[in-house]
């Protein structure tokens, strides 16, 4: 029997971290035995339901390269494969269950179930259905039903005994039948409960391992029950452990405490493929032991057992870790200039000679560990007129006279290789007898326009003599146009200016890169 997996997120805001690290095991199990990977779109929450969240779901997965086999936009044999578009699948098989005496209608008010609820409470039992509604006999619960009076349908749980599954991961979860109660299965505005329109999904889709979260154990015997109500045959459990915080208790990963969304690491510079490998560490781990490695990779060695149940932590500093090594180690610099021109267009920074880009990512590459970093630090090379800050300022000031012999230095020089730059630079510092980084940083700042940059040396040979030349006649032009503390308003412009910059790099961009549907 051909494997076949499922994820079934919900359309309700930006795809999570937890839905990408789910779909990533269940796209290597099925991709390990040549089975299908299915996308379901669970749309009967219709008062959280975003529509735009759909477009979101899919451009992860198509981001991501965990491209389904099926789905909502690429159809197949299986579906509708929302839903909201199968109400009357989960219908039928709501009658079925009735007629078989399976299930039941219950006809209680919102109050009524208040009432039992608060009584339950006052006698110390735990809250929860006491089955009332059996005692209905099935011609009155039909006549009820036939006469619009609202109701929903119940699943007839056993009252004695326990219900067992295997988990393959955790071997044999027993559950009392006493915990579980006779949940909804259809809702009273027709619309199934989880329980329902999973089960009856993964059924008819062919699903034969259930590979989910593992805060659904406690829901699966109330499923094994339905399994065994329509006379199906049992999937294969999975349930992956939790994601955790990187806190001294290991809570549950959330975005009350740290990013969740997908969409924002992708906003940031982290590659997909350095997030999936990071996600392909969480409770798993290679047989060689490497840390990096690529889907392909986790695909051929992709084995369940391998799973570890220890909570692993989703640490974002290893993640930043990670992904600059792809920056630095794993993308080629032709590979790495094609991921930046994208952003490089968003700045209006396009256009760059390809030789001089793939020069200046050589030195700067190590340094990052975002796209994002990457961006600013390879923008100052980039742009024809720089822009120098309050501090930036100050230190061309106070280099004034450095920068002046040097620009003459430099315009005699005949050759811009390593060597020449490099004895030219050591030969004035110690003709100056000062400090190395008296006369590096000014040079730097007029460089640059920062003083976050690579080492000098490699700034002007990379750009040449004409652009160094130039760039120093800039830094000389801006202090001739007045010190900043010549000016305290428009010190305190600046100043005001480059704080309001900050704060909204802080608050992050648009997305950037290919088309959302790349």
């Amino acid at each position: 029997m051909p494997v076949v997996t499922r994820i079934a997120p919900s359309p309700t805001g930006d795809p999570h971290v937890g839905t990408a690290y789910v779909g990533l095991f269940n796209y290597a199990l099925a991709r390990r035995h040549g089975g299908r990977f299915v996308l379901r779109l669970e749309d009967t929450d219709r008062q959280r339901y975003q529509a735009d969240a759909e477009h979101r779901i899919a451009s992860m997965l198509e981001w991501l390269g965990l491209r389904p086999d099926e789905g909502p936009e690429t159809g197949g044999a299986h579906g509708p494969y929302r839903q909201s578009e199968r109400l009357s699948i989960y219908r039928a098989h709501a009658e079925l269950l009735i007629e078989e005496g399976k299930a039941y209608r219950a006809f209680e008010t919102p109050e009524e179930l208040d009432a039992m609820r608060r009584e339950q409470r006052q006698l110390g039992k735990d809250p929860g259905y006491d089955g009332r509604g059996r005692e209905l006999s099935e011609a009155e619960q039909a006549r009820r039903a036939a006469a619009g009076e609202p109701h929903v349908v119940r699943l007839r749980a056993p009252d004695e005994g326990d219900t067992s599954f295997l988990d393959e991961l955790r071997g044999e979860v027993r559950i009392p039948n006493a915990e579980i109660r006779d949940t909804v299965l259809l809702k009273s505005d027709g619309y199934p409960a989880y329980h329902l329109a999973v089960v009856v999904d993964d059924h008819l889709m062919g699903v034969t391992h259930v590979m989910r979260a593992e805060e659904w154990i406690t829901s699966t015997p109330i499923h094994v029950l339905l399994y065994q109500a329509f006379g199906w045959e049992l999937p294969a459990f999975v349930h992956l452990p939790l994601l955790r915080n990187p806190d001294a208790n290991k809570t549950k990963i959330s975005k009350r405490k740290m990013d969740t969304s997908v969409e924002s690491y992708r906003q940031q510079g982290i590659l997909p493929e350095a997030l999936l490998n990071f996600l392909g560490t969480m409770g798993w781990s290679m047989p060689d032991g490497r840390e990096v490695f690529s889907l392909s990779d986790m695909v051929a060695a992709f084995d369940p057992a391998r799973i570890s149940l220890g909570g692993p932590v989703f640490d974002l500093k290893r993640l930043r870790h990670l992904n600059a090594r792809y920056l630095r180690d794993v993308l080629s610099l032709e590979a790495l200039a094609e991921r930046l021109q994208p952003w490089l267009a968003e700045r209006g920074l396009e256009g760059a000679d390809e030789d001089y880009l793939l020069d200046v990512l050589d030195v700067v590459r190590p340094r990052a560990e975002t796209m994002l970093e990457l961006l600013d630090q390879t923008e100052p090379f980039l742009q024809q007129r720089l822009r120098y800050d309050v501090d930036a300022r100050r230190r061309l000031a106070a280099g004034q006279a450095y920068l002046e012999d040097l620009e003459r230095a430099f315009a005699a020089l005949e050759w811009f290789d390593d060597d020449d730059v490099d004895e030219l630079l050591r030969t004035y510092v110690q003709r100056q007898a000062v400090p190395m980084g008296k006369v590096m940083m000014p040079l730097r700042v007029a460089l640059t326009g920062t003083t976050q940059a690579p080492g000098v040396v490699d700034l002007v040979v990379i750009m040449g003599k004409e652009r160094t030349l130039d760039r120093i006649g800039q830094a000389l032009q801006a202090i001739s146009e007045g010190l900043p503390d010549d000016d305290p308003e428009r010190l305190k412009a600046e100043a005001e200016a480059a704080a309001k910059e900050a704060q909204r790099a802080k608050r992050g961009r648009r997305p950037i890169g290919a088309t959302e549907r790349s």
